[in-house]
């Protein structure tokens, strides 16, 4: 990236009116015209080397929290490999995702037009009385208001009724996006819960791969759907209720935006901050408990408590690792849409030889190279939340195997032998008698 920048500038040298600032052209709709600036292309350059030096000092300065993060993805990797069928699960979400919007929307489109149709009186004529005012299409030619008001029109103006049902249909409205964020929160609960099973089915193997079990992505899905149904939907369902009532707090804020009072304002923004962090906080509590769920199977309760004293007592492990191997995926997801963006900039530009003639021309590529940006970001965290889950999986497995083994004959680690060297955990020789 700072490479082309720079190719850009040192390109536009001697152009005429290259040399002219972005001030001085003031706002284009036609973005291409300030890719001819030689101003815009350095910085551009200014920008990705200040990135580039604040992430070389952070891997400097994380260089060792960092091995032990790669290790982890290098561990999951190897567990991947061992179950390619989780690289494909993804898909299933987003299908059961994308029945959840289908259903929702459905039923959105059927609250909405569930009332009878209301017609008003449409006049040309700002004097006329009967503006406004209800009136029925089918014998509308045949009263007076077209007499009285020339060029007026019986037209549709919404769905409604006066009914019970009509006063309370945005009652139903926001009970069927409840229903909305149940589901979609359950079908990632059970992706997480699947996921899980199967890498924990991996770690906890004694000799790996031998011990692995057959088809373990099915296995833990079945198991999933047959026992632990109830717990994620309760798991689905808490964080569904917060996420209700952060709707409710942004619906709130819009109608009161035009408002004076101070007060409701911060007070409402206290509320939306509030409930953003305690959502934040159950997706990681959720997270974890689906975890526990997989490997034990107790409920959602006992699981999460588990889950969170395990985690209390590792919170040195799960500041350092946790959150270095975030940044690490999201490198991966930012490298892997880098890539697709240049590519397809260089596509839709014209300036590969090999597709110069198959390449369209466009008028503004901003949009398809955006549309490709996104999606192929969108594609790179479905399948990098692959790895993510692994990580998770195998990092809370690790510190259950290291409270509950000494490495002793009798109570021999789970871990693999790599982790054995990253993490420094040595096998305890039998004692002699």
């Amino acid at each position: 990236g700072i490479w082309h920048c720079y190719w850009e500038y040192d390109h536009l040298k001697g152009i005429p009116g290259s040399d002219l600032t972005v001030y001085d052209i003031g706002f284009q709709t036609d973005f291409r015209v300030y890719l001819q600036l030689r101003q815009t292309w350095l910085a551009f350059m200014i920008i990705l080397c200040v990135v580039e030096v604040i992430i070389i000092l952070m891997l400097i300065f994380l260089r060792n929290r960092i091995r032990i993060a790669i290790a982890l993805l290098k561990e999951g990797s190897r567990a991947i490999g061992y179950i390619m069928s989780t690289l494909f699960y993804p898909i299933v979400t987003f299908v059961l995702i994308a029945i959840c919007i289908s259903y929702w929307a459905v039923t959105a489109v059927f609250l909405a037009t569930s009332g009878e149709p209301v017609y008003k009186v449409m006049a040309n004529q700002t004097l006329c009385k009967y503006a406004n005012l209800t009136c029925d299409p089918e014998t509308f030619n045949t009263t007076n208001v077209t007499k009285l008001c020339p060029g007026a029109q019986c037209t549709f103006a919404f769905y409604g009724g006066e009914s019970l049902y009509h006063k309370y249909i945005f009652i139903f409205q926001l009970a069927n996006a409840f229903v909305f964020l149940w589901l979609v929160n359950f079908a990632i609960a059970l992706g997480q819960c699947t996921l899980a099973g199967a890498f924990a089915s991996y770690y906890w193997a004694s000799r790996k791969p031998a011990d692995i079990p057959l088809w373990p992505l099915f296995s833990s899905f079945g198991r999933a759907i047959r026992y632990h149904t109830g717990s994620l939907a309760f798991g689905a369902l808490i964080l569904a209720i917060v996420q209700l009532i952060r709707v409710i707090l942004e619906y709130l804020d819009h109608k009161l935006k035009g408002t004076q009072n101070s007060f409701t304002r911060f007070l409402l923004c206290c509320l939306k901050c509030c409930f953003w962090c305690l959502e934040k906080f159950l997706k990681f509590i959720n997270r974890n408990a689906y975890i526990m769920i997989a490997i034990y199977g107790k409920n959602f309760c006992t699981s999460a408590k588990e889950a969170f004293f395990l985690l209390m007592r590792n919170v040195v492990r799960v500041a350092v690792l946790d959150k270095v191997t975030d940044f690490l995926l999201f490198l991966g997801k930012i490298l892997v849409a880098g890539g697709v963006g240049v590519l397809a900039f260089f596509f839709f530009t014209q300036r590969i030889p090999l597709f110069a003639e198959e390449a369209p021309t466009l008028n503004y590529y901003w949009v398809p190279l955006l549309t490709v940006i996104i999606g192929s970001y969108l594609v790179a965290h479905g399948f990098f939340s692959v790895y993510a889950m692994c990580v998770d999986t195998l990092f809370l497995c690790f510190c259950e195997d290291l409270e509950r083994n000494d490495g002793s004959t009798a109570k021999p680690y789970f871990m693999s032998a790599s982790l054995h060297r990253i993490l420094g955990k040595k096998e305890l020789s039998p004692k002699k008698a």
